[in-house]
């Protein structure tokens, strides 16, 4: 297929132009930065731009990952994430019906489903971890959030309306970045997203292959949105245990677990807010994350 990239020169970008084109595909890469993913050097907000790439190069699919992202808050407007993650979108969504595209990825984030509220670790008024799965109301609670949620909507939209085959992928953390609040967590970075792998994580590789399981089954599909997140252990009924105690449930399903973090000098969170469930790409994209937490244990053992 020929496929346009957007976002080619970031950190999903440059794992997935090289997989596209590993697998035979025609990739042209759309990016604000140079790289060497990237043949065009632009913005999804440029209206005019987006419509002669999709026509010049005859697209036949979008795999829109371009986005300006929560850590850019600090340096952008309201205004600026407007016109790149919803005017972007809406051009790009624009281009694909006015050229016979043929079927649509976007990118969005796990980020947009978690409020306030479950930040501070309270469900129907009860201390307890969310498990968040597809069906939620989501609430977001910055600007990032709601933009992206607003070009969720879009995506959605124009599925009804132009019949454009759309599918929506929520992935959770998958930067290499620290996290944002990492002055406030007592584990290394390392760490940290070890444990991230229990609940809200996967591999930069892993969401690219997602990616590619998205546009094989876009046509079936019409329109779908799935959670993309590594495969987590826990259950619904862990919810209250995990906000109050998550290490004695973590010992649960790895009992070796704790031998090997006192070994490498690593700790578990204290407490766990949420649990993204990937279960639904599992049944309908037939998409597992090939990267888990008993990949790390495994990697901890293999150390000795």
């Amino acid at each position: 297929m020929r496929i346009l990239l957007t976002g080619s020169s970031g950190w999903l970008g440059s794992a997935l132009a090289p997989r596209l084109r590993g697998l035979g595909h025609d990739v042209t890469g759309l990016d604000p930065v140079p790289s060497a993913q990237t043949e065009v050097v632009g913005s999804v907000a440029d209206r005019e731009l987006v419509l002669r790439i999709v026509s010049e190069n005859r697209i036949e699919a979008i795999v829109h990952s371009g986005a300006l992202h929560k850590p850019n808050i600090e340096h952008y407007e309201n205004a600026d994430f407007v016109a790149t993650n919803m005017q972007g979108t809406l051009n790009l969504l624009d281009a694909a019906v006015a050229c016979g595209v043929q079927r649509f990825v976007f990118t969005s984030t796990t980020s947009l489903m978690i409020s306030q509220a479950i930040r501070a670790g309270f469900q129907g008024g009860a201390r307890k971890a969310a498990w968040l799965t597809e069906e939620m109301s989501p609430e977001p609670r910055n600007i990032y959030g709601v933009s992206k949620l607003s070009a969720e909507h879009l995506c959605r939209l124009y599925h009804i309306e132009h019949g454009l085959p759309v599918v929506v992928l929520r992935t959770a953390r998958f930067f290499p970045e620290a996290d944002d609040m990492a002055h406030a967590i007592e584990q290394s970075d390392a760490n940290t997203k070890a444990n991230e792998l229990l609940f809200r994580r996967l591999t930069v590789e892993d969401a690219a292959e997602a990616h590619v399981a998205a546009l094989e089954k876009a046509p079936s599909l019409g329109f779908d949105l799935f959670i993309v997140s590594a495969p987590t252990p826990f259950r619904p009924e862990d919810c209250a245990e995990l906000i109050a105690d998550a290490p004695a449930v973590v010992a649960r399903y790895f009992p070796d677990y704790p031998r090997l973090y006192v070994r490498k000098g690593w700790t578990m969170f204290s407490s766990i807010d949420r649990v993204y469930d990937p279960s639904r790409a599992r049944q309908k994209l037939g998409f597992v994350c090939k990267t888990s937490f008993a990949d790390v244990l495994a990697a901890l053992e293999a150390e000795a």
